[in-house]
């Protein structure tokens, strides 16, 4: 039996509405996501220039910028230790357009140096990739401290603690709680003087205004190959293949000590997994690529990608691993 007209049309009306209704019942990230990157995307670096989280970050930029076509624009907002940057990032809309190049300090050190937090360094997160690991380079300036090596050191701030300072990038920061984890190893005690990010600290320390700073090896390297200062010693349990001739820490009257930095790329949380999934493939096939592990090799730091999944466990890993340096060395501040 065939319908009435006026049920013939009542049907095809119907049908003709449902792509349009079905497009409108999307979400509207799920529109975005096609789209997307559509505009300029900032990496929020929550440190001043020239440490090595702005030097990585800046370095991978370029490759994605080169992948995706749009401008990937490094955001430097220092302060408290890492905490005022990386907080934006974790209060940013969850659209792809801001990200956050964490690294230690601010994703597995502040939790337990910092009493109130506005945020989770986890469950705040949309975590993407591991990007690189940098072991610190414990580095002197040659004119204030005579010390050759890291037990020439150990024996002279033994004999006179809190003689000798060294600068950091901000509490928390990975110079901080390199140093930290150092002084309880060696059993020494050293003045700690935090700055505003890791370029003004080196410029202090060159200057001669502090002593010694354990920092990553970009920032670390240059003013060592000039001469302005002297290496001491490496952080990780091997020798650097930019600077084979510095011996580890470990060889030299710490058995045992690794206290490396380590970078991240991270979203704010509820990010579209479709969006976190192109930033990880993108991220691992530029920091894979000959080219930029190559200039991060040169600047002492290595290329790491992984998936989101062993990104975040290896943040909680760390977390863990820290939180008991802060208890062990009274770190907590306000």
């Amino acid at each position: 039996m065939t319908a009435p007209p006026s049920s013939r049309r009542a049907i095809l009306a119907g049908l003709l509405a449902l792509p349009a209704a079905g497009i409108l019942a999307l979400p509207a990230p799920a529109l975005a996501q096609g789209t997307w990157p559509a505009r300029p995307v900032r990496i929020v670096v929550p440190f001043t220039p020239g440490g090595s989280t702005d030097i990585i970050a800046r370095a991978l930029a370029a490759d994605l910028q080169a992948e995706f076509g749009q401008p990937f624009v490094v955001e430097n907002r220092g302060g408290a230790g890492g905490t005022i940057g990386t907080e934006a990032v974790a209060h940013a809309a969850p659209d792809g357009y801001t990200l956050l190049l964490g690294h230690i300090g601010t994703l597995a050190v502040n939790p337990s140096l910092y009493r109130r937090l506005s945020f989770d360094t986890v469950e705040s997160f949309a975590p993407i990739t591991l990007a690189a690991v940098v072991p610190n380079v414990m580095v002197v300036n040659p004119s204030r401290v005579a010390a050759g090596g890291v037990a020439e050191l150990i024996a002279l701030a033994r004999q006179r603690p809190r003689s000798l300072s060294y600068g950091s990038g901000g509490n928390g920061s990975a110079a901080h709680i390199a140093m930290a984890a150092f002084n309880l190893a060696t059993d020494t005690v050293m003045e700690h003087v935090p700055y505003r990010g890791t370029a003004p600290m080196m410029n202090d320390l060159i200057g001669g205004t502090i002593d010694l700073t354990f920092t990553g090896g970009p920032p670390a390297l240059p003013p060592v190959r000039a001469g302005l200062l002297r290496a001491l010693g490496v952080s990780s349990l091997h020798r650097l293949p930019a600077a084979p001739d510095i011996p580890t820490i470990a060889e030299q009257g710490a058995p045992g000590f690794e206290a490396t930095q380590w970078y991240g790329l991270l979203a704010p949380a509820n990010t579209p997994r479709p969006i976190v999934n192109r930033l990880n493939a993108a991220s691992a096939r530029a920091l894979r690529g000959e080219a930029l592990r190559a200039r991060l090799e040169a600047e002492g730091a290595e290329a790491a990608p992984n998936t989101p999944e062993q990104f975040r466990d290896f943040i909680l890993s760390e977390r863990s691993r820290w939180s008991e340096v802060v208890r062990r060395a009274d770190l907590r501040l306000e």
